[in-house]
Parts: structure tokens; sequence; C-alpha cells
């Protein structure tokens, strides 16, 4: 039987949800007033009278019935058709502090957002701050209050646990010390997703306890044959494998890669003759290979590369000369365009490649074609000012439902560069969405495809694309793919570059920021493309800012 609690529980839901979904608000009032009513009950209500629970005041007759279905039979059919029909991310939102069901409706209505990572991601875009009844205090609020909820998952993004390594890492081996200890598995390969931190310690289990024992923010989970785990008090796993000071470098090399890297190697029995106390340089070596970067260890096909020599020059975040893709207080931007541009020339870049929002994009503030003008008058002015830094005039035009661009062609031509994205009717299928893409890239006026499958890792898939198809068509028609630096983007997937590479095809490391701090995410972008075995030389945010004027020139004839 159902307690009161849980009756309760079950009516302010429902409460909610007929909120959210903007049915008739007495109604709803009603089972929030119910809600309040049997929480305060001195009695049960599976142990009062039918007849007797109308009567009691606050409950009429639809939530009597309500509660006589939930004490019969255990369910309550209502608040199950409401459930069915709200996506579970919006259901989750209601365990955020600060978002009420009006809010709710809100962003859900008007930003299209249907999961806390969208929410998360809107915040970091400053779109909320664009809402009737929010603002900067209430998007701060509620971009702390889903971080939060956050920290109580199981698997992070890469940028958010790479400081908490790194530092335990440090801590660890003063700890240690003199015996080695290094960070190893899929955060020593930068991969985008981390379900635990790994770490080699040349030492015994034993030791390894014991040590870790003096820590107060680790607790100790378990022991299993090869390892030892911890948990953080930040709720991240901490995984540690022992190994003697004779075979550090190969248990390092061991667990750094992942197994169809390491199959080369077992195969041809490399790692059954190695000598004792060999390093990790020292088994390349051995095999007859270059050394290959830990981010490089996910799969054998660079092990000919490395055989012959062949293994690419990976570019760097110092690579970067420019920043391509921000957003100003012209659109959804936190900074005015000449903060952008002051950052950027402080932070040594060449030049800032602006691109706010396009008129579609009605939630974003997007530029209408008067609003253009002026930004362009303003851009004529600074680059006068702040000369040799340079701002190139660009747009972030929304690719519309049937894949052409946001203004007409005599708009699209007084931009230096376009970039095209999707940001609404996320929900396609393959079909649709190939239609609208390919479409998109032929237009003459794209320069660049951002964030190519609308993906937000860990909160949102994105919309089926054929990867392959999309790289042939941007070949064809001698169009850049965004490789869209923010962590929880990172959009193109690493694993195409390859195949982008080999086609020709440019890539772009872009922030995609909407505040001058943003332009630190060019770090994890960077950290990507290397994964993908991305050079300077096949990065257009790269080129300095000559040699981009010059490459969009050739484009525009």
């Amino acid at each position: 039987m159902l307690d009161n609690y849980t009756i309760a529980d079950n009516f302010s839901l429902l409460s909610k949800l007929m909120d959210i979904h903007g049915e008739n608000s007495f109604k709803a009032k009603s089972f929030a007033t119910a809600a309040f009513t049997v929480e305060k009950l001195p009695a049960q209500l599976q142990d009062t009278p039918a007849e007797e629970i109308s009567r009691i005041k606050g409950i009429g007759d639809s939530t009597g019935k309500g509660i006589q279905e939930m004490l019969q039979t255990g369910q309550f059919i209502l608040l199950e058709t409401y459930i069915q029909k709200t996506p579970p991310g919006i259901l989750e939102m209601l365990q955020i502090k600060g978002l009420g069901p009006k809010k709710i409706a809100t962003i859900w209505k008007e930003l299209e957002v249907e999961s806390l990572g969208e929410l998360l991601y809107a915040c970091n875009e400053n779109r909320l701050m664009l809402l009737k009844g929010f603002g900067q205090k209430t998007q701060d609020s509620v971009k702390q209050s889903i971080e939060f909820y956050f920290s109580n998952r199981d698997r992070f993004l890469y940028a958010e646990v790479e400081t908490l390594a790194t530092n335990l890492e440090k801590e660890l081996q003063q700890l240690f010390a003199p015996a080695e200890l290094s960070l190893t598995g899929h955060l020593r390969r930068n991969e985008v997703i981390i379900d635990e931190i790994e770490l080699v310690a040349a030492a015994t289990a034993t030791e390894i306890q014991q040590k870790l024992a003096t820590l107060p923010f680790l607790t100790f989970v378990e022991e299993t044959p090869t390892s030892l785990l911890w948990q953080h008090e930040k709720k991240v796993k901490i995984k540690i494998y022992p190994a003697t000071a004779d075979d550090f470098g190969k248990t390092l090399f061991a667990t750094t890669a992942d197994s169809n890297f390491l199959g080369y190697f077992s195969e041809n029995d490399v790692l059954t003759t190695l000598p004792a106390g060999i390093s990790e340089t020292g088994i390349f070596q051995h095999a007859g290979l270059d050394y290959i970067d830990p981010c490089l260890r996910n799969n054998s096909k660079v092990i000919d590369l490395a055989r012959n020599q062949q293994l690419p020059d990976l570019i760097k975040p110092s690579d970067i000369k420019g920043i391509i893709h921000a957003h100003s207080t012209w659109s959804d931007g936190l900074h005015t365009l000449e903060e952008m541009a002051l950052a950027a020339k402080e932070q040594g870049f060449e030049y800032l490649v602006i691109s706010d929002h396009s008129r579609s994009a009605f939630y974003a503030n997007g530029l209408s074609i008067e609003r253009i003008q002026a930004q362009h008058a303003q851009i004529e002015e600074l680059n006068k000012q702040l000369a040799p830094f340079r701002i190139f005039k660009s747009v972030e035009s929304d690719i519309l439902n049937d894949g052409s661009l946001d203004y007409p062609d005599e708009v699209l031509a007084t931009f230096d560069m376009v970039i095209a994205s999707v940001h609404s009717n996320l929900k396609m299928s393959e079909e649709k969405a190939m239609a609208r893409l390919l479409k998109a890239i032929e237009n003459p006026y794209t320069t660049i495809l951002g964030h190519m499958t609308g993906r937000l890792l860990l909160s949102r898939n994105g919309y089926p694309v054929n990867h392959q198809q999309i790289i042939d068509a941007c070949a064809a028609n001698n169009v850049v793919i965004e490789l869209n630096a923010h962590p929880r983007r990172l959009d193109i997937d690493w694993q195409w570059i390859p195949y982008a590479t080999e086609k020709n095809v440019l890539i772009s490391v872009d922030p995609d920021s909407h505040s001058t701090a943003g332009y630190k995410d060019i770090y994890y972008g960077t950290l990507a493309a290397r994964k993908g075995g991305l050079t300077a030389a096949q990065n257009l945010s790269s080129f300095g800012a000559a040699e981009l004027e010059i490459y969009l020139k050739n484009k525009r004839k």
C-alpha cells in the first residue's frame, strides 16, 4: 500500500507537469493543494475509510478519486499519462533548484531544450537571459545547480576531470617518490568521455593501500588481481595499477593503449621479449617504431605510419593563429564586439572571425539585415583602431528546414565567411538531416559547416548523418568542417578527421565562444584534433590573418 508521502509526491508531480504542459491552472493548483494536505495528515490514508477521505478539507472529488485509485491499484493513470508525454530530460529539470514548472515550460517551448546538458549549454550561450522572466542572476543560479547535479554522475567530460587528475598525479608522485607514478588509460589518451581516472604506480598493492589510506578525500572500494579502486570525494573513480620498478614502463604502455592498438604488439610477441626495466620509449624502439603519442594509441592503423617514419606533426594549441566562430552582444554573447576583439588581441591572436547568429535564431537575438549593416560599420571602425589585428565579418547562419541559408545571396555576399549550422528542429531522420546539410554545403556562400551533428556529449545524441557522404560533399564544394572546441560538443568527432584529411578537406578548430573566457576551449578542441592526427597545415584557424584573407578571396572566386 502507498503511504501519504508517496500519494502527496504523486499529486505534487502531477500539478507541476500540468503547469509545464500549460493545462488549466485552477486544476493544477487543486492537485498541489491536495499534495500539501495529504502530507500534513495525522493519519495514514490507507487506514482511513473511503467515505471519510473525500470529506477532508483540501481534497475534492477528482483528488479523492485519484487517492482511491492509488490505494486500490498502486497506480495513478492520469500522472502516468503526463509522464509519458513529457521528455525524460524535462522531468529531470524539476530536480534543479530555481527552476519551477513555468520556467521549465518557457525553456522547453521557446528554446526547444529537452535535457539538462542542453540547458547547461544554453546557459553557456547566455540563452536564458533572453527569455522573459529570466536574467543574469537566474541563469547563473541555474548553471550552478546543474553543475552540482552533474557532479553526482558516473561519467564525465574530459574537461571536467582533467585538472583534478593532473593535481592528483602531482600529489601522488610526491607521496610515492622516488618510485615512479603516472596517469594512464583514457585520460592519458585524451578521450572525450572519462569513466575513471587511471594511474600506474611502481609499488605493491599493499604499499599503495597504506599510502592512500592517509588521504581523507579517497574512500577505498575494491581490489582486483590487476588494480585497486577508490572513490574520490568529487564522485570520480580512481583506479591504480600496481607495477614493479622493472615493469613500470611495460605496465604504463599496456594500460595507456586500447585493445586494438595492443593487438599488434601481442600478435608479434613484442611484449613477451622485453628486457627488464625498459622504458615506454624503449618499447617502441624495440618494436622498430617511432614513438607514438598516447593520444594516437586508439587503433593499429597508426603503427604503419610509425614504422615508415610518417607520423604526423600533431597540431598544438599554440598553432591556432586566430579565433574563428565567436559571438558578441550583437547576438547572444556576454561581451561586446570590442571586448571580444581586444581579448583576442591581448592573448596573441592575429584575428577574430565574429560570427553572431542569423535572423532566424530569434532565441539568440539573431541579426536582422539592418543590424548586419550596423555591425559591419563597427567592424570597419575597429579594424582601423586595432590594426594590424583584424576582425573578419562573419555570421553563423542557421541552416533552415529546407537546407537554405538564412539570408538572400546579396546579404550573404557582404560577409568574409559564412558558418552554416543547424540549430532548430534537431529531431530528424537521417534522410531529412542529410538533405538539409547537403543543400547547405552546396550553397556557394558556405565557408564552414558548423558543429556537424549537433551533438552535446553525455546529453544529446547528434542527428543521424552519413559522415562519409558529408565529407565527400565538403571536398566537392570546398567547404571547411568545423571541429567545435566546446568540451560538450567536440563535433566533428575526431574519428572522422583522418577521412576528411585524406579527402583534402580542411578542419577548423573553433571555440564557438560566447564570452572572452570561451577562447580557452581551443585547448580542448586541439586535444581532440590531435587524436584525429590533425596537423596545423590541415587546420583553417592555424592560418595567419594574411593567409586567411587570401584563402577567402580564392574561395569567393
